[in-house]
């Protein structure tokens, strides 16, 4: 299956627009559809679209899967809320971290989080909702990595030959498949989405788990999270597509107050970048990241180690995990 893309400079976003409502609106006809929101562009993007579509036939859900930044799923249904947009919170946190008990290897991660995702979670809320549809914000992006073997994005799927009907029990509906980040970006603003929505920097679906190499337990994870809450405060006012902090897997070497401290190091990722098929690290001044790993080693228990990734994509990837 040929995907033709649409490139953001030849986007006409209105017309995209026009266009994706009339399919939305002729698929899913008079059933129920679902759809997901994480608060990213391309959630966010979607969500819109289905509301403007069919309006109360779309069933919106954040589900809190344990691995989110600090309070997003309250911000983000918050957010939504004074946009007019009903979105049901599902607590999910123990499914996603059953999952992921025991797991080291990133594809198995990635699949762990994928099939709670799609099977339990959604699988339920479908058998409950009745709905027919899934609308869900998969990019070109998105279903390059994943058919080249770059990485498995966990929401691809029949271009590895998976049909969602068998496998879940309902169709997928994904308005957003031509674009890249930059052109999702233009048609968010054109929906009226707000700046801190449509400029919004990417988040991985598998979340915090994409930023924890080894087991993503709920200790590693509330690590990572507070030390995501130093970067992205530090790293605000920088001009960059995306910067995160990873918890690495192996401890190193430190000392604390005269004594040795075999603890965890964090590693810091900031990149320049316009749709992230490339990228490169984004040259930050040494005050900066002095003062980010000061923080880091001072706030976040354990940490002895702060690094920052100078390699480029490829061979690097924006995540780690």
């Amino acid at each position: 299956m040929t995907i033709e893309g649409i490139a953001a400079d030849k986007l006409d976003p209105e017309q995209f627009i026009a266009t994706q409502l009339e399919e939305i609106s002729a698929t899913v006809g008079d059933e129920i559809a679902i759809n997901a929101l994480s608060g990213g562009v391309d959630s966010s993007a979607v969500t819109m679209l289905g509301h403007q579509a069919i309006g109360s036939q779309l069933k919106t859900y954040f589900i809190d899967n344990a691995l989110m930044r600090q309070d997003e799923p309250e911000q983000i249904v918050s957010l939504f809320a004074e946009l007019g947009v009903n979105v049901e919170l599902i607590d999910a946190r123990e499914e996603f971290l059953d999952a992921l008990a025991g797991i080291t290897d990133p594809e198995e991660k990635r699949e762990a989080v994928t099939q709670t995702f799609y099977r339990d979670v959604f699988g339920r809320l479908v058998r409950e909702s009745g709905a027919k549809y899934l609308l869900q914000g998969t990019i070109l992006t998105d279903v390059d990595e994943t058919v080249a073997g770059i990485k498995r994005q966990h929401n691809v799927f029949e271009q590895l030959g998976i049909d969602p009907q068998q496998a879940f029990g309902y169709q997928i509906v994904e308005p957003l498949i031509q674009l890249r980040k930059d052109g999702v970006r233009k048609v968010a603003e054109a929906l009226g989405l707000p700046e801190s929505v449509y400029n919004r920097m990417p988040f991985p679906g598998p979340a915090l788990a994409a930023r924890v190499i080894g087991e993503a337990t709920r200790e590693r994870l509330a690590l990572v999270r507070q030390a995501t809450v130093i970067t992205e405060q530090e790293l605000a006012d920088v001009d960059a597509f995306q910067y995160m902090a990873i918890l690495h897997e192996d401890r190193v070497t430190g000392m604390r107050e005269g004594r040795r401290e075999f603890g965890q190091q964090i590693e810091i990722r900031c990149w320049d970048s316009v749709d992230a098929r490339t990228a490169s690290p984004t040259h930050l001044s040494w005050d900066i990241l002095e003062k980010l790993s000061n923080r880091i080693v001072t706030e976040v228990p354990g940490v002895v180690s702060v690094t920052y990734n100078i390699a480029t994509k490829p061979p690097s990837t924006m995540e780690v995990v």
